[in-house]
């Protein structure tokens, strides 16, 4: 598995450079060849990410979002709105179903990626856990989520990991979430979401560790990528407001 390295700073670049990794295709053969990706990164402003299929104004408060000039953003994975900012550690996994057989099986992926992630994290927190189908926790509070999106070749996870968030801007920015695991019983975001204690920078060395990461590739081989999908999608209102 490689590494990929990138300074990036629009949110919106990230996104794109998630699926561009997804995407990626030789440039020799224009067809996709097996390979594998992990990023490790944070957002470096507060940003609200709706799901593929979320309903903005059903998920997120965006009149609060626009007089604050929060961005509000769409990504090509499944799940619920999310905010995320400094102090929220993102990953991004892509896997590769030459490599990874069985990986089409979204119960299979969330073991794969996700008891790699506890262990990351039990290095410094050994009392984390796994709760509901897929969500990270500390003390029966959630602090860590994902999303992923299969394709015919590849599969993208990615997530967060809370450690010094605002946590105050999930009840501002976002409105009830449409979906909700048993082990919430019902608590508002406050109640329900926490910071885990533990050094960023420790735990991107101990994910590295997890994944066996072997090398690293830089970002800037994907620029045309990036750039494309921006005009695409990721520059366009009309992708991030499509559903409503």
């Amino acid at each position: 598995m490689l590494q990929m390295l990138d300074d990036l700073t629009d949110p919106a670049d990230h996104l794109a450079l998630d699926e561009a990794v997804l995407m990626r295709e030789s440039p020799e053969s224009g067809r996709l060849q097996p390979w594998e990706i992990l990023r490790v990164w944070e957002f470096i402003q507060p940003v609200v990410v709706a799901g593929r299929s979320s309903r903005i104004r059903e998920e997120i408060d965006v009149d609060y979002c626009k007089a604050m000039k929060i961005p509000i953003l769409r990504r090509c994975t499944g799940g619920a709105s999310v905010v995320a900012g400094p102090g929220c550690l993102m990953y991004s996994v892509v896997l590769d179903h030459a490599v990874h057989v069985g990986l089409r099986k979204i119960d299979a992926a969330h073991q794969y990626v996700m008891s790699r992630v506890l262990a990351a994290v039990q290095q410094q927190v050994s009392s984390a856990n796994l709760q509901g189908i897929c969500d990270l926790t500390w003390q029966n509070r959630k602090c860590s989520g994902n999303s992923l999106r299969v394709t015919r070749d590849r599969i993208l996870y990615h997530g967060t990991v809370l450690y010094d968030f605002d946590l105050t801007m999930l009840s501002r920015c976002l409105l009830k979430a449409p979906r909700q695991p048993d082990y919430r019983v019902g608590r508002d975001h406050a109640s329900f979401v926490t910071n885990v204690p533990l050094n960023s920078t420790t735990l991107a060395r101990h994910l590295v560790g997890k994944f066996e990461v072997r090398d690293h590739v830089d970002a800037r081989s994907l620029q045309s990528e990036v750039l494309k999908l921006r005009k695409q999608r990721y520059d366009l209102q009309k992708w991030h407001f499509r559903i409503e």
